[in-house]
Order: C-alpha cells, then sequence, then structure tokens
C-alpha cells in the first residue's frame, strides 16, 4: 500500500521523459543535416578552442579585451554544446527522447549560459568604453584582479538567472503531454506541458529572459553610440583601429541578442521560425564568433601567423 508521500511523488513524476519532434520528420533532410551540423559543431568547437590556445599562447594577447574573448568563446563552445550533440544523435534515431533529468539539465545550462553571455558582452563593452573614453586610466581600473573579478560577475549573473528560471519549473507537475516541438527543451515549450495554469509562470519567463534581454540590448546600444561619438573626434590612425575592434563587438552584439530578444519577446507563438532562430542562437551564432574574431581582427590574425612560422621553425629544424 503506498503511502501519501509515495502517490504525491507519483503524481507529479509521471512524465520520466520527453519526446523532441527535432527540425524535420523528413529521413532526407535528416541525413543532410546530420552531416551539415555535424561538421559545423566540430568547427565551433575547433575554432573557439583555437582562440583561447592562441590568447593563451602569445603574449601579446594577454590583456583585459582578449581574456574576456577567451571566456566569450568557452561560454561559445558550451553553449553548443549543451543540446547539439544530443540533436546531431537524433537526426539518426527512430526514438527521440530525453530524460525528464536531461530536459531539466538542458534547460538549466541553456540560461546559465546564456545569461553569463550576456552579461559577458556587457563587460566587453564596458572594457572597450574604458579604453577608448578613458586611456590614460584604463591599465589601472582594467586590472588582472578586476578582469577575473568580471568574469565571475558574468557567470554569477548567468547562474542567478538560471535559478530563477528553474526554480519553478522543477515544481511542475508534468502528468500527460511530453512533446517538445523542438530540437531541445526549450523553456517556454516545457512548460506549456504542466498539468496546471502556467499563465503566471509564462509572464515570468517574459519578465527575466526577454526584458533583460531587452535592457542589456538598450545598454550595449547605448554604450557602443557614444564609443562610436568619443572615436570621432580621435586621429584618424586610432579612429581605424577602434572602429575595426567596434565593428567586431557590435557584430557579436547583434548576433547573438537579435534571435533571443526575438524568441523571449513571442515565446508562445508556435511558428517554424522558432526553430531556425534556436539554430542561429544556439549553433550558428558560436560558429559565427571565432570567425568575426580571428578573420576581422588584425592581433588576432597576426598571432595566428606568428604561431604558424614558430611550427614551420621547428619543423625544420628536426
Amino acid at each position: 500500500m503506498p503511502t501519501v508521500k509515495q502517490m504525491e511523488k507519483q503524481n507529479h513524476s509521471m512524465v520520466s521523459e520527453f519526446i523532441l519532434l527535432g527540425l524535420t520528420e523528413l529521413r532526407e533532410l535528416q541525413i543532410c543535416f546530420f552531416l551539415f551540423f555535424s561538421v559545423i559543431y566540430i568547427a565551433i568547437v575547433l575554432g573557439n578552442l583555437l582562440i583561447i590556445f592562441i590568447v593563451k599562447l602569445d603574449p601579446h594577447l594577454h590583456s583585459p579585451m582578449y581574456f574576456l574573448l577567451a571566456n566569450l568563446s568557452f561560454i561559445d563552445m558550451t553553449l553548443a554544446s549543451f543540446a547539439t550533440p544530443k540533436m546531431i544523435c537524433d537526426l539518426i534515431s527512430e526514438y527521440k527522447a530525453i530524460s525528464y533529468e536531461g530536459c531539466m539539465a538542458q534547460m538549466f545550462f541553456l540560461h546559465l549560459l546564456g545569461g553569463s553571455e550576456m552579461m559577458l558582452l556587457v563587460v566587453m563593452a564596458i572594457d572597450r568604453f574604458i579604453a577608448i573614453c578613458k586611456p590614460l586610466h584604463y591599465k589601472a581600473i582594467m586590472s588582472h584582479r578586476v578582469c577575473i573579478g568580471l568574469a565571475l560577475l558574468s557567470w554569477t549573473t548567468g547562474f542567478v538567472h538560471t535559478m530563477s528560471q528553474m526554480v519553478f519549473t522543477v515544481t511542475l507537475p508534468f502528468c500527460g503531454p511530453n512533446v517538445v516541438d523542438s530540437f531541445f527543451c526549450d523553456l517556454p515549450q516545457v512548460i506549456r506541458l504542466a498539468c496546471t495554469d502556467t499563465y503566471i509562470l509564462e509572464l515570468l519567463v517574459i519578465a527575466f529572459s526577454g526584458l533583460l534581454s531587452l535592457f542589456c540590448f538598450i545598454f550595449l546600444f547605448i554604450s557602443y553610440s557614444i564609443i562610436l561619438i568619443t572615436v570621432r573626434h580621435r586621429s584618424s590612425h586610432g579612429s581605424s583601429k577602434a572602429l575595426s575592434t567596434l565593428s567586431t563587438h557590435i557584430t557579436v552584439v547583434v548576433l547573438f541578442f537579435g534571435p533571443c530578444i526575438f524568441i523571449y519577446i513571442w515565446p508562445f507563438n508556435r511558428v517554424s521560425i522558432d526553430k531556425i532562430l534556436s539554430v542561429f542562437y544556439t549553433i550558428f551564432t558560436p560558429l559565427l564568433n571565432p570567425i568575426i574574431y580571428t578573420f576581422r581582427n588584425k592581433d588576432m590574425r597576426k598571432a595566428i601567423r606568428k604561431i604558424k612560422t614558430k611550427q614551420v621553425s621547428s619543423r625544420s629544424t628536426f
């Protein structure tokens, strides 16, 4: 005879797994997507690892901006890894299921990494603001200790952000529907499956995710606008270098916040564009960031050439 406590646990744990519909049900497309996203994922990991190792190995890149860039690459690589390997495996699998615990873990890491990257982009904007607007005080303000503190602040923000979402989600009863129309457990879609009224929770999701993204984007827009105005009053040589760096940062900000704001401002409309934006947000943004920072950044290109030259010279000596 089950106890009352056991019956309550059973009622709130009837759904032990969720079914992910994935990107498409067409077998031909699934095979194409499997090959395509496998190559993309390998490129994401290698590209972001390349940035991390170059920043670590080249003494000329031991500056606050590149320290923060290495942190961004680590977050991007992890952001692409929370769901992409599972999605790739599901493309060639007949049974596309994820456990209840795995689903909760995906949502936890999505908002942890998303919130951390959001704050890190704000920190990178502050770094550029100080470097361009307060150049004489830059080294004193952006010390190594401060950089580590700002990186920890980014991760702390991400943790607080994800806990504010998950503390309500894990208590929801899932006792019936378990089909998620996506390739990963996305919070707006999962909470709709709960066997209770989730209207207030839906509002909280929009408030914590959508508005936070929007406010951070507005802050970044104002910050970079002030920086661009300041750059216009500098010398032509300094302006061209600063504009090149700023254009890289602004491009990354737009690529990150664009899909993020769209998804959470209109989170409960079941349209195919949500899947496209989710792919862009979790896969293509982590891929584009290393491409943008390596091909559009002169210091990174110079560091790569230097490492290649060392490898060639070391081989010739043997």
